[in-house]
């Protein structure tokens, strides 16, 4: 175990090496984009979650509504239940159990509708900032951009720019 771990650091050592090398006999130009950022500020994105809150908020509506509904029925039941007879407060408690599990699975259906089209709209939006992560990349003559990192110096974080390269074009 201790011989891998000599022969990983020699590597680990050498590499390191050969990249500062490298970076010292050229200009090496690296930046960071942070996606997360991307999903909050650029103007597709928040067009996407408009676009999927307006698909949804209908469906959504209804279900607040089916389990407010279905809660007040639930706590009229509770109170009821001890003057009802015993053949009406089981009918009672069988129709608040089939409206309850007719009620988790719209909203599973839902939640599983909704996350397929936020996968759909999301894939829109990373391949609109891949590209205007590209054309950054292009016009300012980076060798590398990283998505994620331990840690960055914010001088080679480009996010900024790729945000208004991505809002630039989706204004077209």
């Amino acid at each position: 175990m201790t011989m891998i771990r000599k022969h990983f650091t020699l590597a680990l050592i050498a590499g390191a090496s050969v990249f500062a090398s490298f970076a010292q006999a050229q200009e090496f130009k690296l930046g960071f984009v942070n996606t997360e950022r991307i999903f909050r500020e650029a103007a597709t994105a928040k067009q996407a979650q408009a676009k999927l809150e307006q698909e949804f908020s209908r469906r959504e509506k209804e279900l607040v509504e089916a389990g407010n509904t279905l809660k007040l029925a639930s706590e009229k039941f509770e109170r009821e239940a001890p003057t009802l007879p015993e053949s009406q407060r089981t009918a009672r408690q069988k129709q608040l159990i089939d409206q309850d599990r007719e009620f988790q699975r719209k909203r599973r259906e839902f939640q599983e509708d909704l996350n397929a089209r936020k996968n759909e709209e999301q894939q829109v939006v990373v391949e609109r900032a891949n590209r205007a992560v590209k054309q950054v990349a292009e016009s300012e003559k980076y060798d590398v951009i990283f998505q994620e990192a331990v840690y960055i110096n914010p001088k080679h974080d480009i996010t900024e720019k790729v945000i208004k390269a991505l809002n630039a074009s989706a204004g077209k």
